[in-house]
Formats: C-alpha cells, sequence, structure tokens
C-alpha cells in the first residue's frame, strides 16, 4: 500500500510523537497525584526508566500507547498496511523489550504495573486498579 503522503510530510508527523509526558501519562500522572499518591518520573537508574516512581513502595507504573505496545487484543493495537515488515519487527521489538524490562524490575524487587492507554476511558476503574496494586504489599501483576 502506497502512503497517502509523501515522505517529508510522513517524517515530521512521526517526529512529533513523544516517548515521554504523553497525553495517556499526563492523563495518569494527574489521577495518581489527585488521589494524595506521590511519585518521581522517568527514573534513569531503574530498567527501562519507568514513567511514574514510587520508591518507598518499591512500585513502579508504565504507562503503554497500544499500538507502540502491541497490546493485546485491542481495537487500537495493529501492524499497519503499509511497510508490514518493518512495523511487525519494530513493534515486536518493542513488546520484547517490555517483557524484558519487567522481569528485570521484578528481579531486582520492584512491583510493576503497566497502564494501557485503552483503559483511560473509566478513570474511576484505572484508579481502583493503581490504589490496589500501590496499597497491597505483594506485587498484583501487569495485566
Amino acid at each position: 500500500m502506497v502512503d497517502s503522503i509523501d515522505q517529508a510530510a510522513r517524517s515530521a508527523l512521526m517526529s512529533k510523537i513523544r516517548g515521554k509526558n504523553t497525553r495517556p501519562e499526563l492523563i495518569v500522572r494527574k489521577l495518581v497525584y489527585a488521589a494524595g499518591y506521590r511519585y518521581r518520573l522517568h527514573v534513569r537508574k531503574l530498567p527501562g526508566s519507568p514513567d511514574l516512581v514510587f520508591a518507598g513502595r518499591k512500585k513502579v507504573i508504565f504507562v503503554h500507547g497500544c499500538f507502540w505496545h502491541l497490546h493485546e487484543n485491542c481495537r487500537f493495537s495493529h501492524i499497519p498496511k503499509s511497510r508490514v515488515e518493518f512495523w511487525r519487527a519494530k513493534l515486536n521489538g518493542n513488546k520484547l523489550r517490555d517483557a524484558r524490562t519487567t522481569d528485570s524490575l521484578r528481579l531486582i524487587g520492584w512491583g510493576v504495573l503497566v497502564v494501557w492507554e485503552c483503559e483511560l476511558h473509566d478513570l474511576a476503574a484505572v484508579l481502583h486498579r493503581i490504589s490496589g496494586f500501590l496499597d497491597s504489599s505483594f506485587d498484583v501483576g501487569d495485566h
């Protein structure tokens, strides 16, 4: 399939996509802060530079975009129709890196929670899940 815009325009659009301070991440940060939890952002000393770090609790939260991290069974997660092999390798690589990061964090004793972009339509449920994760004495997993 041929792209509907030229290469320079596509490059300009793609360059605007951020890895930090994304809209879903800002929503989660405001929600968590309003609930009274305090955190650090993108701690580079930890594997994967987690989006939110709760050092006193030894827990981290990643806010993942469904497309970029290949969220399973999600309507926002798909391989684009153009440059299929490039995108398959790129997105599967992201997913493998996420798994390695989660494993590394758990090996050093950190709890990990992933909040998916598609979950943000129900903020009360997201806050309930985050609160349960942060207030528990055990790791409730990343799903």
